[in-house]
């Protein structure tokens, strides 16, 4: 019997999901199907009743579902319960458990272009459900000093308050954006969706960026303006396509109990952004 997975949120066209997954599951010789779900959120609860019913065993899950989602879980994972995002459903036997796989995913990216698990000296941009795995991962060590900045501070400041509950040995500070300063920091990630559109402005003085300097970008559809310029400049960096490949091979674990084929598919996703097939997949 064909196995049934999918990915739900609003919009969901863009999404790179389906390209990816399909493609592992036709590597592991896996009866299965992969598909994208427009779900708006006022259409949540019925939705995933309707795929719980159908048959379908696990669902990653996208914005802007990731927190509307829990209370739909009949178990959620520690590590989603704290960050308060669900980005993955297990289904069995018509019970679903909620999984956060963010984190796991920026860890593994980041580590991939040279960056040392343990104590860092991060800025984070942005406030947001990204922003949350990102700064819980990179403050799980003590010592570590994480600056949070948003255009609207109050916005970091409650994304602050909220990490130094969980992890009180880091420091952790929020600031606007205008205040962005990176001379002792050797991480620094965009978790906003600024650089989406090939138009967008910078949001920090690229004078700041310097030699040694690691650049993440979260967003992954294609090589972004923080991209090119923090190459310019000599730092390592790279746009999201790693995380989202590294969530998703998590993802992939969970659902099927097997190692997930993670080079086949990073090719799969090197080649939907290089060829924009994004539309194709109708998500």
């Amino acid at each position: 019997m064909t196995r049934l997975f999918g990915v739900i949120g609003s919009p969901i066209r863009h999404s790179l999901s389906p390209v990816m997954h399909t493609a592992a599951l036709r590597a592991l010789r896996c009866d299965a199907l992969y598909a994208a779900f427009e779900v708006p959120k006022p259409f949540l609860r019925p939705v995933v009743r309707a795929l719980v019913l159908a048959g379908v065993e696990g669902l990653n899950v996208t914005v802007p579902l990731k927190e509307a989602v829990i209370p739909l879980m009949d178990r959620v994972d520690p590590t989603a319960a704290a960050i308060g995002a669900v980005n993955t459903i297990v289904i069995h036997k018509r019970r679903m458990i909620g999984y956060n796989t963010d984190g796991i995913g920026f860890v593994r990216a980041v580590t991939e272009l040279g960056w040392r698990v343990g104590v860092t000296r991060a800025v984070v941009l942005g406030a947001g459900g990204a922003a949350r795995a990102v700064v819980w991962e990179l403050t799980r060590h003590a010592g570590s000093e994480v600056t949070i900045a948003n255009r609207h501070v109050a916005r970091a400041q409650r994304l602050a308050r909220w990490v130094k509950r969980h992890h009180p040995r880091a420091c952790v500070r929020a600031i606007p954006l205008d205040r962005v300063t990176l001379g002792e920091a050797d991480l620094l990630v965009n978790a906003t969706t600024v650089g989406m559109q090939p138009s967008d402005r910078l949001l920090i003085d690229p004078k700041m960026l310097h030699r040694g300097l690691l650049v993440y970008d979260l967003v992954y559809h294609r090589e972004t303006p923080l991209v090119r310029v923090a190459r310019r400049r000599g730092c390592v960096a790279a746009c999201g396509l790693s995380m989202l490949l590294y969530q998703g091979a998590e993802s992939l674990r969970l659902w099927l109990k097997r190692s997930p084929p993670v080079e086949v598919m990073r090719r799969a996703l090197q080649y939907a952004v290089a060829n924009d097939l994004s539309h194709l997949t109708q998500r």
